[in-house]
Order: structure tokens, then sequence, then C-alpha cells
């Protein structure tokens, strides 16, 4: 379902949107995306306008990347569904106490991965799934 075409991918995200505004049914992975945009509706109005499939989101201009968030979202889903890496959903299972909600947890396990992976493309270098737990476990640990 997913490749490397910009396009392609933040196509997926407009079809589910559209999908879900004519309450046609969604197949499994496109639950899990109905899912994450149901919990961004900052991001609706993005996916109601087909205009904005080759926007641009820059640092620079103050803007996060709406497909980035969502994407990273996908992926901490599949990686606690899998547990892979390995110890990363009793992690989140421990991280859902610390959190007022699955939302906020899972922005924090967010931000890890989206640093291992800035890491990771900074010293081309692959993404150290040790850095990533240690640095889940210290989330764990915090007072």
């Amino acid at each position: 379902m997913f490749g490397q075409n910009r396009q392609q991918l933040r196509q997926v995200f407009f079809d589910v949107w559209s999908k879900m505004q004519t309450n046609q049914p969604l197949d499994g992975l496109e639950r899990v995306l109905a899912q994450i945009i149901d919990m961004h509706p900052e991001y609706q109005s993005l996916l109601s306008d087909p205009d904005k499939l080759d926007k641009d989101f820059t640092i620079e201009a103050g803007e996060s990347n709406p497909f980035l968030h969502m994407g990273l979202h996908i992926s901490l889903h599949e990686q606690i569904s899998t547990d892979r890496p390995a110890g990363i959903r009793a992690l989140y299972q421990q991280l859902l106490q610390r959190y007022d909600n699955h939302h906020d947890c899972e922005h924090a396990m967010i931000d890890c991965l989206a640093e291992m992976l800035w890491q990771a493309q900074r010293d081309g270098q692959p993404p150290s799934e040790q850095d990533y737990l240690l640095a889940l476990q210290h989330l764990c640990d915090k007072p």
C-alpha cells in the first residue's frame, strides 16, 4: 500500500478521509489511518482540499508536516502490534500509565522515533533500535 512516492502515500490519506466522509467501508490499514485522522482534527481541512496534495511543509515557514506526523503514528502502531523492536509493546504499556491518554503517550513515543530517525539520517547510519528503546525507557523512568 505504501511506496516511496510522496504523492501516492499522501493520496492514501486523502482517500481514507474521503471514505470516512461518505461512510464507505474501510479495510484494516485504512481503519488505522482513520483512527489517526480522527485523533488529528487539525489535519482534516487539509485532507478535504485535494489541491494540498503536493504542498511542501517547511520548518522555515513554521510548519510541521502532517503527513510525516501521521506516518509516524502508523509506524508506531505497527511497531506496537508486532512488538518490533522487541520490547516496545511492554514499554508502550508502561508509558500508558504515565500519560493521561494514549494519544499523548503516542506523541511522546513519536518524538523518540523521530529523533532516532533524524540522527540516523544525519549520521548516514541505519536507525538504532537500541538507542530508540533506551530513549523510550528513559521516558518510563522519568519521575
